[in-house]
């Protein structure tokens, strides 16, 4: 049973929830985390009850209730913060070292641009197709901020479960795209934020595509699209696609 004094406190309905992250990111006090698919409240004493989270949930997932809870500890905040921070520095190093990877060799990682030209068996309209993948690597988080495959590209900001459910992905989506691949349920939501953000900021692009799944979750990827645009302060195009289980798609 909860004690403490009645005060203000985020409620998260789970049944509504879809673990997108954007509470998260928005909360300053680092009080919400997604867990097993679904934001939860770490603790109460993290929590000031101001509701800065609220507007950010697109299910309509939180509100604020009174109930017994731990009072807010503001120096238990800081505290949680700074060693959050030193975990980022050492994800951002181990971040760092992955893409130095890319130039020294590592086969997984190491950048790549691939020269295609039209097969005489697709020019011939035989079933047999070639890739249209432009580069590698296609993780987000392995692909640096200034990538040559970058620079004034239209990317394809696609789901990892897009180009299976969708039969034509390389034909009608990636084609003239550079690609880079997330997954907003089950990645690192704010790295993979820094990371976009980086990228739109550093590389120019012309305009950015999110194929996305048609389950609530997936909808994370666009709003990391969003967010990556607006704090980057460029202003480029947004376009969604939205792929159903069936491989249905629709704009």
């Amino acid at each position: 049973m909860t004690t403490g004094t009645m005060r203000k406190i985020v409620n998260i309905n789970e049944e509504l929830c879809n673990g997108c992250g954007a509470c998260v990111v928005k909360c300053a006090e680092s009080a919400l985390k997604i867990i097993d698919g679904k934001a939860k409240l770490v603790s109460d004493i993290y929590c000031d009850g101001l509701g800065a989270c609220l507007g950010e949930c697109p299910e309509g997932a939180i509100t604020i209730e009174e109930r017994p809870a731990a009072a807010f500890d503001e120096e238990a905040v800081e505290k949680l913060q700074h060693e959050q921070k030193h975990h980022e520095h050492k994800h951002h190093d181990a971040q760092h070292h992955a893409e130095a990877a890319a130039f020294q060799g590592c086969p997984s990682a190491r950048l790549t641009e691939m020269m295609r030209e039209e097969t005489v068996a697709e020019a011939a309209g035989t079933v047999k197709r070639q890739s249209t993948l432009r580069a590698w690597p296609v993780q987000l988080t392995l692909v640096p901020p200034k990538a040559p495959f970058l620079a004034g590209a239209d990317v394809l900001l696609a789901a990892h479960c897009a180009p299976f459910a969708y039969a034509d992905f390389h034909q009608d989506f990636l084609k003239d795209h550079a690609l880079l691949i997330a997954c907003p349920k089950l990645d690192d939501v704010d790295a993979h934020l820094q990371k976009l953000t980086e990228i739109v900021q550093q590389s120019s692009l012309k305009s950015i595509t999110v194929a996305r799944m048609e389950v609530p979750c997936c909808g994370g990827l666009t709003w990391l699209a969003e967010k990556a645009i607006e704090q980057s302060g460029r202003d480029i195009p947004l376009n969604e696609v939205v792929i159903s289980i069936r491989g249905e798609a629709r704009s």
